[in-house]
């Protein structure tokens, strides 16, 4: 997860969509411009078994107006080979 928030932080689609899950991976990422990523917390990981996981996470942005953003989500996770693929979300 902390992996992911630097990517959008930093703006690399290349790395978001390799740790996408190939089930609900979007063809091409598109980033906001003047969006100022100010934090992520990580609230909840929870196990569901040896290759299933969620993560409910706070991240926090300022955008190009100024205001203040939050993105609360629960995210899903798949393991396969050994790695970790972002699988898709709900938004609280």
């Amino acid at each position: 997860m902390r992996s992911r928030y630097s990517a959008f932080v930093l703006e690399r689609a290349d790395y978001l969509l390799a740790t996408w899950h190939a089930s609900t991976r979007p063809t091409e990422l598109g980033f906001d411009a003047g969006v100022r990523w100010l934090g992520l917390e990580v609230k909840q990981h929870q196990p569901i078994d040896a290759t299933h996981a969620e993560v409910e996470f706070v991240a926090r942005q300022r955008d190009k107006s100024g205001r203040a953003v939050r993105l609360h989500e629960r995210s899903r996770f798949v393991r396969e080979d050994g790695r970790w693929y972002y699988v898709d979300g709900d938004l609280k």
